[in-house]
């Protein structure tokens, strides 16, 4: 696929916080929050973005996706002043910058589902 054959679709706002309530009340934990940073033409954004998608529909996450285009984005490259996108937030903290790296993230849901 080359580049013009890509299409874009402009991000919207994605919250499942209603998967993870029923996580919470379920078994009693909370399901970490996960904030995407993305910007247009990005395919590791999109790829991000289909990945923690289908996680948070399975209830291991609570996920909101942001453009670096919106006041919110903006204030986030601020902070965090990333070198690409996506940038990958995990509860407020930097998980992540570029490609997703899935073990890691496996890894990082084991751990606060043991809390």
């Amino acid at each position: 696929m080359t580049a013009p054959d890509i299409l874009w679709r402009e991000p919207s706002p994605v919250n499942t916080s209603h998967y993870a309530q029923a996580r919470a009340k379920a078994d009693g934990t909370l399901a970490p929050t996960v904030t995407l940073l993305v910007t247009t033409g990005c395919h590791y954004c999109e790829d991000a973005r289909d990945e923690l998608t289908t996680r948070a529909d399975r209830g291991d996450l609570e996920f909101n996706v942001v453009s670096v285009d919106s006041e919110q984005g903006r204030a986030l490259q601020a902070t965090h002043r990333p070198s690409m996108f996506p940038l990958v937030l995990l509860d407020g903290q930097p998980f992540s910058i570029g490609r997703l790296p899935r073990r890691k993230l496996d890894r990082a849901l084991a751990r606060s589902k043991a809390c």
